[in-house]
């Protein structure tokens, strides 16, 4: 792939939380060069002033923390080749502008918006691909000086020449856009601000970034750049377009296909590495046939020739069956933790829970848990104060009690639990009523639970003790008669 060490970059604009798409491009990104001992550099694209926040920029920067994304250059790492906020680059624009200004390949348009979308439905209205025609292309000075003499204030058009532009892509292979197609496109806008294709070139090219790694959404720009790369005489980068990341109805996913950020997951209760993991599956770019694996053997398996070119279907069925993976399998101290704030927010005071309950309540519903907002669905099982009999536990309980009733016999005859008591009451139960299976069980944990589904009736019972386990049949026995 590469002979020396590869640099890319992720260069997101802040005009929101991170998407899930943005943060596979990213992860793409960091899975290159930890594949091939390379440079991630993070770059923050934020000219667009009206539309981007600080708020944001910090959100995406926690977001990439979160999902152990680090990058090797960037804001708060710094670099040799910074600053790397575009706002903070626009005295380095400048001389590139003069560059292509003294060469004759860009020229003021003076055109405004409304005149240019008058242009593009035209153009549509014939059945032609709308784009900028050159009409600016062709004034003289004093038709220029009389335009700015009246208060327009020009942008800077790129004069794109007839002609085809071609590159070879990793993951799609020869590429060929028409110069016709394209038209002559802004470098800066009338508020002297750089447009995004013009200052991406400038700045991959000085921060020496070898390989663009980014979403088949691009591929325009990329036609566009480069034109840019030519006139500016720089060496392009090697690019890659990945597919991009699609709703289960095959369009580009969006906020009507549920959650879509980062920050919406963490909320839900998804772990990062799960949802690492996930985003790595999509588009195929790790080894085919293993699902859950460890970042180390994801960086290695990591393949932009096995990224696929179609769209990847964002399935949260599978993110969820992953992350139930990744709680069964997390340690129950470092679980404990990630669930106290899930805990809070369903109600309950963990300054009030020793942590030794709690370790034992986690390790009875780790099994239970698809995210860590699904504790609050189950705390109050161990808890006598919030104790309460479902509708379709009440119904069982109404139907077959006498489970229940010799279960409360037999419990009730014994001064102090042995340490297996859970399993010598069942076969006690099970001995005098000669019930089996869900007919034994499930009345039991209706009474013992006020639930027909949840944690091992073993670990109930560990954790509730004799007093609590004896209270709660009575209540459901009351229920029964």
């Amino acid at each position: 792939m590469t002979s020396h060490r590869p640099r890319v970059r992720f260069a997101p604009s802040p005009t929101g939380d991170l998407h899930v798409g943005n943060a596979r491009t990213a992860l793409f990104n960091w899975l290159f060069a930890k594949h091939y001992g390379g440079d991630f550099i993070l770059r923050i694209e934020d000219t667009d002033q009206e539309r981007t926040s600080p708020v944001f920029e910090k959100s995406i920067r926690e977001d990439l923390k979160w999902l152990s994304m680090e990058w090797d250059e960037g804001p708060e790492k710094g670099g040799m080749l910074g600053p790397y906020h575009q706002l903070k680059r626009l005295d380095i624009y400048d001389k590139y502008i003069r560059e292509l200004l003294s060469a004759g390949k860009v020229y003021p348009c003076y055109c405004t918006e409304e005149e240019l979308e008058a242009e593009r439905a035209s153009l549509r209205s014939m059945r032609m691909t709308p784009r900028y025609t050159g009409k600016c292309r062709k004034l003289t000075d004093k038709e220029r000086e009389a335009l700015e003499e009246s208060g327009r204030r020009p942008a800077l058009r790129f004069s794109v020449d007839k002609g085809s532009i071609e590159f070879n892509d990793l993951i799609r292979g020869e590429m060929k856009f028409e110069g016709d197609a394209i038209g002559d496109f802004i470098i800066v806008r009338s508020n002297r601000i750089p447009s995004y294709n013009f200052a991406a070139v400038v700045d991959d090219h000085l921060m020496e970034i070898t390989h663009v790694i980014r979403g088949e959404d691009h591929l325009s720009n990329t036609a566009i750049q480069i034109l840019l790369y030519k006139a500016l005489d720089f060496e392009p980068p090697v690019f890659a377009h990945h597919s991009l990341v699609l709703g289960k109805d095959r369009t580009k996913l969006s906020k009507r296909h549920g959650s879509v950020t980062v920050r919406e997951f963490r909320s839900r209760g998804i772990l990062s590495p799960a949802l690492l993991n996930y985003l790595s599956l999509l588009g195929g770019s790790v080894g085919e046939g293993k699902e859950v694996a460890s970042m180390e053997e994801i960086i290695n398996m990591f393949s932009l020739e096995r990224a696929g070119k179609s769209g990847a279907i964002f399935d949260e069925d599978k993110l969820k069956w992953l992350n139930a993976i990744y709680i069964r399998r997390c340690d129950v101290d470092e679980l404990t933790e990630l669930l106290l704030p899930f805990i809070g927010e369903a109600g309950y005071d963990v300054d009030l829970m020793s942590r030794g309950w709690l370790h034992q309540v986690v390790e009875a519903l780790r099994d239970n848990l698809v995210t860590l907002a699904d504790v609050g669905l189950y705390l109050d099982i161990f808890i006598d104060d919030r104790y309460s009999i479902s509708d379709e536990a009440r119904a069982i309980l109404i139907e077959d009690a006498a489970a229940v009733k010799v279960l409360h016999e037999e419990l009730a005859q014994r001064n102090i639990p042995e340490q297996d008591f859970y399993h010598d009451l069942i076969r006690s139960v099970r001995r005098k009523t000669g019930l089996k299976a869900k007919n034994l069980f499930l009345p039991i944990r209706a009474a013992v639970t006020g639930r027909t589904s949840g944690p091992e009736l073993e670990k109930v019972f560990a954790i509730l003790g004799k007093e609590s386990i004896v209270r709660r049949l009575e209540r459901a026995m009351q229920i029964a008669t």
